[in-house]
């Protein structure tokens, strides 16, 4: 507790500081230093609200007791119990906030993404399953106000479902929530293609990268090579009479984006540049290539049946999530979008994971 309330007097120590700092002439003057100080106090802000509240209902409680210790009106003692009691009990829930939003943010949480999903193990029932997957975070970004999704790349099998699709989703915080995506997906359940009943495992796999742009991340124009062909996808008649297709390389790292589902040569430019940036940034983020490439390996393909984080359960309409324990019977929701549950369990473990290892540290 000793450490709790030295780290939230520490906050409103700078807190005050800050106060001091932007009412100095010379710092208003400064246009630059003066919003860096005013994002630094509207973060700390909520803090120091729930701080404040947390001491006047510890005030309250000290009061009360002195009340109960020295009062003969049987009523006021009763009275002043019962709010000490409430005020107990909002102060535990205002310390747990208040060590949530201790957490280090992830840097990275209030960006959009670019999702890849791809059908792994299992041939046909994989490529399908991929597809089912797709459908599932379509549904689930219709549910998220202000979010859309939009499909970037795609390579359908005959079957229906996808080789491979690639989607950008934009909206506030989106990689916060979807994050937790990345993995292995095992699907069991009986094949359309399957004659005899038999359930089968497939998997399929989804990556999660969250998106930089040419003015968070800049890549030396000297570093790609870019193609342009005719294209064989979206645009109807206007495909056949222009070269319309992009393929961009870089050269440093190899990563190849491959852009035809806009219409224009330079829709799919610009495109292709954005998930190229994406891409890039995601490769030097990791170590060392062997690292990055052992990483997209277990993520993406090596094929594994066991390989997983969730498993969707078919035939029991159930769904399970490894990582936490987790199994809800109600695969069918999740598959029509009604996937917050899982997200949110998997958020609170995390959270409860990294208070434990503040608090151990």
């Amino acid at each position: 507790m000793n450490n709790f309330l030295d780290k939230i007097q520490a906050i409103a120590d700078r807190y005050s500081e800050l106060e001091g700092m932007m009412s100095d002439p010379e710092i208003i003057a400064n246009t630059d230093r003066y919003m860096e100080l005013s994002k630094e106090e509207a973060n700390l802000r909520p803090i120091i609200e729930k701080y404040d509240r947390y001491v006047k209902n510890q005030n309250l409680i000290k009061e009360n007791q002195e009340i109960i210790n020295s009062s003969e009106d049987s009523e006021l003692i009763e009275l002043a119990k019962d709010e000490s009691k409430t005020a107990n009990e909002e102060n535990k829930n205002l310390e747990q906030e208040i060590r949530l939003d201790l957490l280090p943010e992830d840097p990275n949480d209030e960006k959009n993404i670019i999702m890849e999903i791809r059908g792994a193990a299992g041939g046909d029932e994989a490529s399908l399953f991929a597809g089912d997957l797709l459908s599932m975070y379509e549904k689930f970004v219709a549910t998220q106000p202000g979010w859309k999704m939009e499909i970037v790349s795609s390579s359908p099998t005959e079957v229906g479902g996808y080789k491979e699709v690639e989607a950008m989703i934009t909206g506030d915080h989106v990689y916060s929530k979807l994050k937790y995506e990345n993995g292995a997906h095992r699907v069991q359940r009986v094949p359309v293609t399957e004659s005899q009943g038999r359930v089968h495992t497939s998997t399929a796999t989804v990556i999660i990268m969250p998106e930089y742009s040419e003015t968070d991340y800049k890549i030396e124009p000297k570093d790609i090579r870019v193609d342009v062909l005719r294209s064989s996808g979206a645009g109807g008649q206007h495909i056949n009479k222009t070269s319309s297709a992009v393929r961009m390389l870089h050269l440093p790292t190899g990563i190849m984006v491959f852009m035809e589902e806009q219409r224009s040569q330079q829709q799919n430019r610009a495109k292709a540049l954005q998930i190229l940036t994406t891409r890039v940034h995601d490769y030097y983020e990791s170590q060392n290539q062997e690292e990055y490439d052992s990483t997209r390996k277990n993520l993406v393909g090596t094929g594994d049946r066991s390989e997983r984080i969730r498993t969707y359960n078919y035939p029991q309409n159930r769904v399970t999530d490894h990582r936490i324990g987790l199994t809800l019977n109600k695969l069918d929701k999740i598959m029509d979008g009604g996937l917050g549950e899982v997200i949110d369990a998997l958020v609170a473990y995390d959270q409860a994971q990294k208070l434990k290892e503040i608090e151990n540290g």
